[in-house]
């Protein structure tokens, strides 16, 4: 049975992991930790997540655990996240990635960790979400350049990255089957005179309200007709299972970067 390692696992999202591995029939829970200055160092991972006693204590740091777990879910922030794969590659842990917010170098230092470990990374762990880009290609490929493309994302007031990396995705997908580069054609929000808008542009409009789960839809508007392709998450679960998913499917992979797309045989 593949043991399973969960940062931030006192947190929002944490906690619906640690229920997630506890759900699952060969998965368990090897590691939880949290923040080395928690109050929450020492207590039991599954009371702290209302599941009841699980066993594992919250330690403070990968590193205390490492012999502890197979495979490290990590849904944290971009510094923490790179320090903890580090300490993945050198104990030769595999790593399945849903933190968001990284930037292009960050990435990168991503892509040369999984040059040795096996390493899922994906801004979104939804079967729902991964769908979703595969119906955007369709989309995208028979609008062609006959549709103005927008994407509109909404999330909960905490998120601090925006727009999200889901909605970032989302646009690389479009972008790229319209044969154009996001970095050149992206717009992230517009206010005051904009003059009308260039046709090629992919525009970006971000919300952060309340306790909104996650929310995207792609904008496709020609003339005479539209086409709105949207996903709506309603519970941190949908995206915890397909973590879950991800670090069973990794346990026997080979060295190499996957995405949700090599999970769910989508490519």
């Amino acid at each position: 049975m593949t043991r399973v390692a969960i940062t931030g696992a006192a947190g929002r999202m944490g906690k619906v992991l640690v229920e997630a591995v506890d759900a699952a029939d060969d998965l368990s829970l090897g590691a939880a930790i949290v923040h080395p200055d928690s109050s929450l160092v020492g207590a039991d991972a599954g009371e702290v997540a209302g599941i009841g006693r699980a066993g594992v204590k919250l330690a403070a740091r990968v590193d205390d655990v490492v012999d502890d777990f197979d495979v490290l879910v990590e849904f944290t922030f971009p510094d923490l996240t790179l320090s903890n794969l580090e300490a993945c590659r050198e104990h030769g842990k595999s790593a399945v990635i849903g933190t968001t917010g990284l930037t292009d170098a960050e990435k990168a230092q991503v892509a040369r960790a999984a040059e040795s470990i096996p390493v899922v990374f994906a801004p979104n762990m939804s079967v729902g979400v991964n769908l979703l880009l595969n119906l955007l290609r369709t989309a995208a490929t028979a609008m062609g350049d006959d549709a103005d493309v927008e994407v509109i994302e909404a999330h909960h007031r905490h998120k601090k990255d925006a727009p999200s990396g889901t909605a970032l995705r989302l646009g690389e997908v479009v972008a790229d089957a319209l044969g154009r580069e996001l970095s050149e054609c992206a717009v992230y929000g517009r206010e005051g005179f904009t003059g009308e808008r260039p046709r090629n542009q992919i525009g970006f409009e971000t919300i952060r309200a309340g306790d909104i789960v996650g929310e995207h839809t792609v904008l496709f508007a020609a003339m005479g007709e539209r086409i709105e392709i949207s996903h709506k998450a309603s519970s941190r679960m949908t995206f915890a299972r397909g973590a879950i998913r991800a670090a069973s499917w990794l346990a026997d992979r080979p060295v190499g970067l996957y995405d949700m797309q090599d999970v769910l045989d989508l490519k």
